[in-house]
């Protein structure tokens, strides 16, 4: 009686094997070769801007607002208006977004209407900025007469821009949340608003905040919306409040970019320095909440 053939042994499928070994380490090259070129760019902007901005910096560049003199000028002012218009900008983008996104996944019923609601929130998150500025510029400084170049107007465009992101991140965030943690919690008996605020709403905290953060490191870096509501104006003195005149650092590296005087490339320079390092600061916290409060089933 002849012995069967084994078949994974055979010529054929060695060589089938190798095959999808080799597309393996070709996939896994493919992989570090972006990396490295994502990088290399990022390495090429930083070198840059530093070799360019280092100059820039002074005694006074952190704590001295616009100037005409290029020698005098500094980004607290535009600093102090950023802060102003993110704070703004999270007061109402983040409960009204982590709210929306709670009633969407844990409670709203599946129907046309919601169905549509869940298409449009994921337009919005698509939606070129200049759009949301020009939304801000009718609502906001045409039709409710709110003061022009203030950091209340920026945030609440900001805000507008920003919650559609937040309320994909909470949903998804939501809904990594196993089902057997709702199972567990009413089955001992909690209502479903125990259920969802005891139990789910923390366990989706991490990933919330994750997107909250990078939702608002995008805000931090806008200029477009901005621009379309006036906070493009020559703020020689930092805001004392949400409704005085103001403006933002990507607006002020925007603006000392466009001077005549090439005194102003060292400063913008150093202005872009100090945008990357915390939009760097920001992204690195996200990281770290995930890493540090995320949890695997």
């Amino acid at each position: 009686m002849n012995k069967p053939s084994n078949r994974w042994s055979s010529e054929a499928m060695t060589r089938r094997v190798g095959r999808r070994y080799a597309a393996e380490r070709r996939f896994k090259a493919l992989g570090l070769v972006a990396v490295l070129v994502s990088l290399a760019f990022l390495a090429f902007l930083l070198i840059t801007m530093t070799v360019r901005g280092i100059g820039g910096f002074s005694e006074t560049f952190l704590t001295a607002s616009d100037a005409t003199d290029p020698a005098a000028v500094g980004v607290w002012g535009a600093l102090k208006g950023s802060f102003l218009t993110i704070a703004v900008t999270m007061a109402l983008a983040f409960p009204v977004g982590v709210l929306a996104a709670v009633y969407l996944e844990e409670f709203a019923k599946r129907n046309r209407w919601n169905d549509f609601i869940e298409v449009s929130i994921n337009n919005l998150a698509a939606v070129p900025s200049i759009i949301f500025g020009l939304l801000g510029l009718a609502v906001f400084l045409n039709t409710l007469q709110l003061p022009r170049s203030a950091a209340l107007v920026g945030g609440l465009t900001l805000a507008l821009m920003t919650m559609p992101v937040i309320v994909i991140a909470g949903r998804n965030a939501i809904k990594a949340v196993p089902p057997s943690i709702r199972d567990a919690a009413l089955g001992v008996g909690a209502s479903k608003m125990q259920v969802v605020f005891h139990h789910v709403l923390p366990l989706a905290l991490p990933g919330i905040m994750t997107g909250t953060i990078i939702g608002m490191a995008r805000a931090l870096g806008e200029t477009a919306p901005l621009l379309m509501i006036g906070m493009r104006a020559f703020i020689a003195t930092p805001p004392g409040g949400l409704v005085d005149p103001a403006t933002v650092l990507p607006v002020q590296i925007f603006l000392w970019s466009d001077e005549v005087d090439r005194a102003f490339v060292e400063k913008t320079s150093a202005a872009i320095i100090v945008l990357l390092l915390f939009m760097l600061l920001m992204n690195g916290l996200a990281i770290y909440l995930r890493n540090r409060f995320e949890r695997r089933w």
